[in-house]
């Protein structure tokens, strides 16, 4: 292979950006998830990507564990492996540049055309001697991508790959797990939660069912960071996630998707009585006062629910109809309290 030329590799810039992220990555430790974002980040910033994402290679499919920019609406979407450049580099192990989606007969004309992608670079991650996925940055302009921004993904894949191999010392079900699931509460995570909604959905279809949504809003928790401190906070997110567990049926998915918020896909339901009724036993499930260092929190939530198809028929209407339900509830409750202090 002849040496790649000069003005084509990173800059010194580049380099100090990359140093930099590397140190962030030492200080996120085992957080596999907020690696991922942040590397995603990262190269989206550095190579001028409109979008980024990190790609899993799971069977025939491409899981998206991690986006930023225009890709981040991926987030848990799946694609066949078969039909995406994503799939021919996990196959081949080799960085692949697509100059044009229009006249790339290795990518999903269609795909990319729903979303104005253009052109795109992607590079393996290695696990061990096994490729288990890619680092990509995408854009809307043709032609985006050349040697540089290919050698800037390879330096930020192979700290990634590092991270990955740490975190999975123990198997790759443990790779997966940290993959998935919210580092502090253990519950699932946002992309976990929005492909299983997705594979509800689906199952909902072919079985004639139906599925429910729940988007929840933990109270007061900037309140209780702030009187108490965060590791009481985070004694709190843990005590309000076990408590939406257990009124859970094992069926369900129970997800923290960021802060103080929370998904529950209730699958199947069979009904908006079932619905209402699946609400109600949660609500009452998780509020109650939680006694910590002496002081008492009183645990609550807003709760809105969606019911598919009956809401909506696809996922970011379905989640849009559930959380503007639980912010009329939030309205109310916060309009409620403020009529009682009068």
């Amino acid at each position: 292979m002849p040496p790649v030329p000069a003005h084509s590799l990173p800059s010194p810039q580049d380099l100090l950006s990359i140093i930099r992220v590397q140190t962030e990555i030492a200080r996120l430790g085992l957080d596999l998830d907020a690696v991922m974002a942040l590397a995603v980040r990262a190269c989206m910033e550095l190579s001028g990507a409109d979008g980024a994402a990190v790609e899993i290679a799971e069977g025939s499919l491409m899981i998206y564990k991690a986006a930023a920019g225009s890709a981040s609406a991926q987030i848990g979407l799946s694609v066949n492996a078969e039909h995406s450049l994503s799939g021919l580099c996990v196959q081949t192990g080799e960085p692949l540049c697509c100059d044009d989606a229009e006249s790339d007969p290795r990518v999903d004309i269609e795909a990319c055309r729903r979303v104005g992608l253009r052109s795109m670079a992607v590079v393996p991650l290695r696990h061990d001697t096994e490729t288990v996925g890619v680092l990509k940055v995408l854009s809307l302009r043709p032609a985006a991508f050349g040697n540089r921004q290919i050698e800037i993904l390879k330096l930020m894949a192979d700290l990634l790959a590092a991270s990955m191999y740490f975190a999975a010392r123990c198997g790759r079900d443990a790779l997966f797990h940290r993959a998935t699931h919210d580092l502090l509460t253990g519950l699932a995570n946002r992309s976990l939660f929005i492909d299983r909604l997705r594979n509800a959905l689906l199952q909902a279809d072919r079985e004639g069912n139906q599925t429910g949504v729940l988007m929840v809003d933990m109270d007061e928790l900037k309140k209780i960071n702030d009187l108490y401190g965060h590791r009481i906070g985070d004694i709190a997110i843990r005590e309000f996630a076990n408590r939406l567990l257990g009124g859970a049926r094992r069926s369900d998915t129970v997800a923290r998707l960021g802060g103080d918020e929370f998904g529950i896909v209730l699958s199947p339901t069979a009904s908006s009585d079932g619905l209402r009724a699946s609400t109600d036993r949660l609500i009452r499930r998780v509020q109650g006062p939680l006694i910590v260092d002496g002081r008492q929190i009183d645990l609550g939530a807003s709760f809105g629910a969606a019911l598919y198809p009956d809401d909506a028929t696809d996922i970011e209407a379905l989640l849009e109809k559930a959380d503007q339900a639980m912010y009329v509830i939030k309205r109310e409750r916060k309009s409620q309290a403020h009529h009682r202090a009068d």
